[in-house]
């Protein structure tokens, strides 16, 4: 990689990283996954820097999409892992907003891959539905259909509460 395009990399990786691993995690539910998804993406943007450098964060969406899709394709994935000790317990005296949040996250991993990546990339990255769809591989109204049954699961699970703008 010429220097020039290495500055440009270095500094794309340090400006975006935090978005990028936010959207990692919601993708993989697994800090440890989503710091691995990141690792992986990002080394293939690398590889690709040249070409892609005029909207490499769309590039490494579509990569870290398609990276994770993969791995929910493949028999090993849902294994459980053993740990060395038992995670933390939730604290009780927790607000509302975070309860919430819990609840929110907790109801979103039980989607299927798809609808979980329709809602991250149309909610939390904020993207339109033409992004959603050259990132997934899959028509608009494909985009359409899968946010719409993915929030009304979601409201299945935990109440009419939920409320997503689009």
């Amino acid at each position: 990689m010429h220097p020039d395009q290495q500055r440009d990399f270095t500094e794309f990786v340090i400006s975006r990283s935090d978005r990028l691993i936010r959207l990692a995690y919601l993708l993989t539910g697994d800090q440890h996954a989503a710091e691995d998804l990141l690792q992986t993406a990002l080394a293939k943007t690398a590889g690709h820097w040249r070409r892609i450098r005029d909207s490499p964060e769309a590039y490494v969406r579509r990569v870290m999409y398609h990276e994770q899709a993969g791995r929910w394709r493949s028999p090993r994935w849902g294994r459980e892992r053993p740990v060395t000790s038992p995670p933390d317990r939730a604290a009780g005296d927790r607000t509302d907003e975070v309860e919430t949040r819990v609840t929110l996250a907790r109801a979103l991993r039980t989607l299927p891959p798809r609808k979980r990546a329709v809602l991250v990339l149309r909610y939390y990255e904020d993207l339109p539905e033409s992004e959603v769809a050259r990132i997934m591989g899959c028509s608009v109204g494909t985009v359409r259909s899968q946010t719409h049954q993915a929030v009304a699961r979601l409201r299945e699970l935990i109440g009419e509460t939920i409320t997503l703008e689009a």
